[in-house]
């Protein structure tokens, strides 16, 4: 539970269909291994006791009462084992029977949860055997003198980590209009168990998968989804044990078809609560009729299992990297365009480094260009050569603008830099913050004044990493009239070059597209060493991609500096020790605190993706917010870790 990380199982076990008791062996074992390898919550299938498929067998008492029994014996077995276990089967109550889901926790049964829409179609006519489930908890008897809660309004919540309470729907409660989740998730409810019997047809399986995922995306929630498999009667369909656990959209894991057996994984619950703490429309309503039930599960360590990509902006599956980078061009594209459009502009200034932000700005201001039907000429692409330009990024920057068709325009800087060092008295050879930033405003200054001269609007390169970092300078390449990368962070910059290189281009552009992206990240705001790049930006502020990560689960989930700097050890294990990834953790809080003033007079920009720095969207920060609390915290990691050598 450390971090807001619960451990969870999905599991089906091999059924006998009304063999009560091999069933309830079945279940204990998986419940003892599950716990033991650390599951807190630990769900199995849809009456499961008995077998989903006794049909009219669920009316001989004999059944009942061994279904009773089981449910026993198995609250028995869980006395020792720190879990909270939800199993299936046949309920009696007042006269009626019902498809309930019992809630086992330390030796007892804190509730049933019955199905509520109960399917009438096909060979699942289960309003033959059962009566829907009332929504307020009634008390029924457990056992002489032992009454419990039934009732599709409970939530049960732990107490040592408040955020994790979970809600229960059973089968064809998902597959309705208006899901019990819906109302459970609006309760209070972060965690889902669903406790199927789902037949298996062709293409069924793609549909529950894109169902129980598309309902947790909706919901913010974590959903278990835990159906009926081997075992089951082949009488007129077959069930394949089909079990999923995903989180806001995300599948963390899913069984192989026609198997038995147990998935695990990790919900990260305090993700799903920072989720919702974002969305002003997710309100969580008071209701007496619901019943919340606390139980207590001890705060231990969570082995992550769960992938944790290095590169969260980035999809890692080919295909989806493909589109989305299609996806971004044409937002970026279309912003740029309708800002072209709504003033008139027939011109737009860029300045060309032959680095990747520049690049990428060109690409989409060429694309804006073609669905405006406008000229490629009208795009004034300049060139501002000054004391750290070298040869590679100067001749990529001049081929690139030549291959595109825009319009080429070269403008050296270094003698009016010159003056201008003269007027405030700066020795040229002090390569300090002023000789370099000096550069930046006087490339801005004849882009502006270009603009202005062709009628434009000047066309800004900056990325969301260097805004994360405050890698810019202040009223320099900081300012422009329309950001076209402003959302875009340095690690999918690349695959956007590369995706255009690859698929949108071919011959001599292609090539100079590859040379790019083979190109050092630098300003080249120092004079070169032996004709090559000095000034490389990774060795000054560090790596953009642990930069990028740490910005990720920041601004998507608020996490704290703890649970990031976790996270970072385990996914770039083998790329930087947690001495490394400390540094530069320390490093990118500093600067985001310290830098937000560069941020909160950000010029327009498209947003692209679920991050974005804008002052009037995603982050109203103060600039004078500090950093203390955060870094109080990686300090402490730090004097934690020297405990340990």
């Amino acid at each position: 539970m450390k971090d807001g990380f619960m451990k969870v199982a999905a599991i089906t076990p091999e059924t006998r269909v009304a063999d009560v008791t091999a069933n309830v062996e079945q279940i204990a074992g998986h419940m003892r291994r599950a716990a033991a390898a650390g599951a807190g919550i630990v769900v199995f299938p849809e009456l499961c006791i008995t077998g989903y498929s006794c049909h009219d067998l669920f009316y001989q008492k004999t059944l009942l009462v061994r279904a009773r029994e089981g449910l026993l014996a198995l609250a028995e077995e869980s006395r020792g084992l720190d879990a909270l276990f939800f199993v299936g089967l046949p309920w009696e109550h007042r006269g009626k029977l019902y498809n309930v889901a019992a809630v086992i926790y330390h030796g007892q049964v804190l509730g049933l949860v019955p199905k509520t829409y109960l399917p009438t179609y096909g060979e699942f006519y289960e309003a033959r055997q059962f009566t829907a489930g009332m929504a307020e908890p009634e008390q029924t008897t457990l056992a002489p003198g032992v009454t419990i809660p039934i009732g599709t309004h409970q939530l049960f919540r732990a107490r040592e980590l408040p955020e994790l309470v979970i809600g229960v729907e059973l089968c064809e409660d998902l597959w309705t209009p208006c899901p019990p989740s819906i109302s459970h998730c609006m309760h209070g409810a972060t965690v889902m168990v669903n406790l199927s019997a789902s037949d298996e047809v062709t293409g069924k399986s793609t549909y529950r998968r894109d169902l129980i995922t598309g309902q947790s995306a909706r919901l913010y929630c974590g959903y278990i989804y835990a159906s009926a498999g081997v075992g089951e009667s082949t009488q007129d369909v077959v069930y394949s044990g089909h079990n999923v656990i995903a989180q806001s959209g995300q599948l963390l894991e899913e069984s192989v078809l026609f198997s038995t057996g147990c998935i695990m994984s990790e919900i990260d619950v305090c993700a799903l609560v920072a989720k919702r703490r974002m969305m002003s429309t997710f309100a969580v309503a008071e209701d007496a009729s619901y019943l919340v039930q606390e139980f207590s599960l001890p705060l231990r360590e969570t082995h992550l299992t769960r992938a944790v990509d290095k590169a969260p902006f980035v999809p890692s599956d080919p295909m989806t990297l493909e589109r989305r980078c299609e996806e971004i061009l044409d937002i970026q594209s279309m912003g740029l365009k309708k800002r072209l459009a709504h003033t008139g502009a027939k011109t737009a200034v860029i300045g060309i480094s032959g680095g990747l932000d520049s690049t990428l700005a060109l690409l989409v201001t060429v694309r804006a260009f073609d669905m405006l039907g406008l000229d490629r000429k009208g795009i004034l692409a300049v060139t501002m050569p000054g004391f750290g330009t070298t040869d590679r990024t100067y001749q990529n920057a001049v081929a690139m603008i030549q291959q595109l068709g825009a319009t080429f325009l070269e403008v050296p800087i270094k003698e009016a830099v010159r003056v201008h060092f003269a007027d405030i008295g700066q020795d040229e050879q002090c390569h300090d913050v002023t000789y370099e930033n000096s550069q930046a405003r006087e490339r801005t200054q004849i882009l502006m004044d270009l603009a202005n001269k062709e009628n434009g609007l000047v066309i800004g390169t900056g990325d969301m990493s260097e805004l994360a970092l405050g890698w810019a300078t202040y009223n320099g390449d900081h300012m422009s009239m329309y950001g076209v990368n402003v959302s875009v962070p340095k690690t999918l910059v690349r695959h956007l070059v590369r995706y255009y290189a690859t698929h949108l281009c071919e011959g001599r552009l292609a090539e100079v597209l590859a040379d790019v992206l083979d190109t050092p990240v630098s300003p080249e705001l120092l004079p070169p060493k032996d004709g090559q790049i000095a000034q490389k930006t990774e060795e000054l502020v560090g790596p953009y991609e642990l930069h990028d990560f740490f910005l990720y689960y920041l601004m998507r989930y608020g996490a704290p500096p703890a649970k990031i700097f976790r996270l970072a050890v385990i996914a770039f294990a083998e790329d930087y020790s947690e001495e490394v990834i400390l540094h530069w953790m320390k490093i990118f809080y500093r600067r985001f605190f310290a830098q937000q003033f560069k941020r909160s007079c950000l010029p327009d920009g498209p947003k692209v993706g679920t991050v974005s720095l804008s002052p009037r969207g995603d982050l109203r920060m103060p600039s004078d917010a500090c950093a203390t609390i955060w870094l109080e915290e990686l300090d402490a990691i730090e004097i934690e870790a020297e405990k340990r050598e």
